[in-house]
């Protein structure tokens, strides 16, 4: 099974201070600590109130950007708070990418809530899309595998599914097929956050206090986002999820036809890759369940 993708460039605090020192040196003696390295992005914590995040590989690096454009937009469409970079660093000879300092959010990853305890901000994060799915400007980042027609994906999910490296594959495929041909999304291309699962939902004294990680933020279909239904709720917060998304939207059957494919389409994805990060293996086996074995499943 793939591991998570090997760094091209290693991120260190050390790295982080020469920036600093050279970019921004009012920050540049703050203690530095490193609280996650994840696919795309190390997160460096800088003193109490900021945290640089600096690309790992040369595929992130425009996510960065892409963050660094859209975030201060999006921040004034939602009423959840979201990351917005303060200072925006730039490639030195020693490091190649663009990178960012942001406010520090409090909060942990919703991976440490029990499923059950996160129905009770089911609602708060179905208003949350509803804010944030209104039409993108021309300029919004694009992203070839986020937003689009599920269509798009069909190959790359068959394959996955038949690799082998996928729990329960032949079922998903089965799945697969039904959901394919729901309608395609008709109306403007709205922002979409393009990652939202448990890891990027942050949760405090029990409530959704941030939604992070923007670097797939692109505009398109919302029901790439709706997809977060399958594997962050059950099926009482995923009740509670549609009907308040719904009734703030309007949306009609063929949108959550469309997101459970969607949620095929990643959880399958994150099962794959996930083999040496047990907070991403349990994200994809938890849609996989929800996908097949809910009581809402059938659906």
């Amino acid at each position: 099974m793939p591991d998570i993708p090997r760094a091209e460039v290693e991120v260190t605090t050390d790295l982080a201070r020469r920036l600093l020192t050279d970019q921004f040196p009012e920050l540049a003696t703050t203690l530095l600590r490193t609280v996650a390295n994840g696919w795309d992005n190390v997160m460096i914590r800088a003193g109490e109130h900021f945290v640089i995040r600096l690309p790992r590989r040369q595929a992130a690096a425009d996510l960065v950007r892409h963050e660094q454009l859209a975030l201060p937009t999006i921040r004034d469409l939602v009423r959840v708070t979201v990351p917005t970079p303060r200072l925006s660093g730039e490639p030195t000879d020693y490091y190649p990418w663009h990178w960012s300092v942001l406010r520090w959010l409090p909060g942990h990853p919703a991976t440490g809530q029990a499923v059950a305890a996160r129905r009770y901000w089911a609602g708060v994060l179905g208003d949350f899309l509803a804010d944030l799915h209104v039409p993108a400007p021309d300029w919004a980042p694009l992203n070839p595998v986020r937003g689009v027609p599920l269509a798009t994906r069909e190959a790359a999910v068959t394959r996955r599914l038949r690799s082998g490296h996928v729990p329960r594959g032949e079922e998903l495929l089965a799945l697969w097929r039904r959901l394919l041909p729901a309608p395609v999304h008709t109306g403007p291309p709205v922002w979409v956050h393009g990652d939202l699962h448990p890891l990027n939902l942050l949760v405090d004294r029990g409530r959704l206090s941030a939604v992070v990680d923007f670097g797939d933020v692109t505009a398109g279909d919302p029901a790439t986002d709706l997809a977060t239904a399958w594997l962050t709720f059950d099926a009482p917060g995923r009740a509670e999820f549609v009907v308040r998304y719904a009734q703030r939207t309007g949306v009609g059957d063929a949108v959550w036809a469309r997101a459970r494919g969607w949620a095929l389409v990643l959880a399958s994805a994150i099962a794959e890759a996930s083999d040496d990060h047990p907070e991403l293996a349990s994200i994809g086996a938890h849609g996989i369940a929800e996908l097949l074995d809910a009581p809402d499943a059938h659906l």
